[in-house]
């Protein structure tokens, strides 16, 4: 299949679930959230291109621990506290699951660069990871519609560094970047069509899926802490720079304040909203 077949079909599927959104009376926000997304990630992958390949430690680790940090303190600020409200054990083992299941999907979908497609792997695990973020994201909306979009917001900003991330890998292999315009568009896909269910207002139900999401993107989250070690990826585009070994000594410092940057920010907005009122 022709790779801007593929890309095309995940925007062409992302504006008419937009339009079905839009019409049938869809909260605005979650088609924001859903834009953002494309947006962040589309931005991400042509700037991935644009480099030919190359790719700067320092923006690397900046994009991953803004996104990372962000994330966390989200999850632990919007999506915790509600699952423990709907109900306490069951919100927990929710959490647990979420971590435990988004570990294993990880762990699994590794397999899959080692099998022979017609489709790209890595263009294949994106999109697998976009749509159960939206999916979560569709219901988690669904069932508090209250919920601000910055929760959504602050969960979809890995998107922007993963796009980076990707696009460098496949320019490096000299292969397209165009299929990844489907999982940039993932989010939306799932989000949308999630969002329009009705979900029963039933605590033990409602712990569980916030429990859940919560799991799922903390294990996001820390799959996004900015490692720098040897071997990681950090490492590798360090390694063609000046003095790879005491620049990667610097970006641990740069890995910690990005992180907590990126939580700071999504509290500061968090307040300057009104959620001290």
């Amino acid at each position: 299949m022709d790779s801007r077949v593929v890309g095309t079909a995940g925007i062409v599927l992302l504006l008419a679930l937009s339009a079905v959104g839009a019409t049938l009376g869809l909260a605005p926000k979650v088609l924001a959230i859903a834009w953002v997304a494309f947006l962040a990630m589309a931005g991400g992958v042509w700037l991935g291109r644009r480099e030919g390949g190359r790719a700067h430690a320092g923006r690397l680790v900046w994009g991953y621990g803004l996104a990372s940090g962000a994330m966390v303190t989200s999850a632990a600020m919007f999506l915790v506290p509600e699952a423990i409200d709907h109900h306490a054990a069951l919100g927990g083992i929710g959490i647990a699951a979420g971590v435990v299941v988004g570990y294993s999907a990880h762990t699994v979908g590794h397999r899959l660069t080692h099998l022979d497609s017609a489709f790209d792997n890595l263009s294949l695990r994106l999109t697998a990871h976009s749509l159960a973020d939206g999916a979560v994201i569709g219901i988690v909306y669904a069932t508090v519609p209250a919920l601000g979009p910055l929760l959504g917001l602050a969960i979809v900003s890995h998107k922007g560094p993963a796009g980076y991330a990707s696009a460098r890998r496949l320019v490096a292999g000299d292969r397209s970047v165009a299929p990844l315009l489907l999982p940039a568009a993932g989010v939306g896909i799932a989000a949308i069509p999630a969002a329009l269910l009705t979900v029963p207002a039933l605590p033990w139900l409602n712990g569980l899926v916030f429990g859940f999401a919560a799991g799922v993107f903390l294990h996001v989250a820390m799959d996004f802490l900015p490692q720098c070690e040897v071997g990681g990826e950090i490492h590798d585009v360090a390694v063609g720079e000046h003095g790879s070994h005491a620049l990667l000594d610097q970006l641990r410092l740069h890995a910690v304040a990005s992180t907590v940057l990126g939580g700071a920010v999504v509290v500061v907005a968090w307040v300057g909203l009104g959620g001290l009122a």
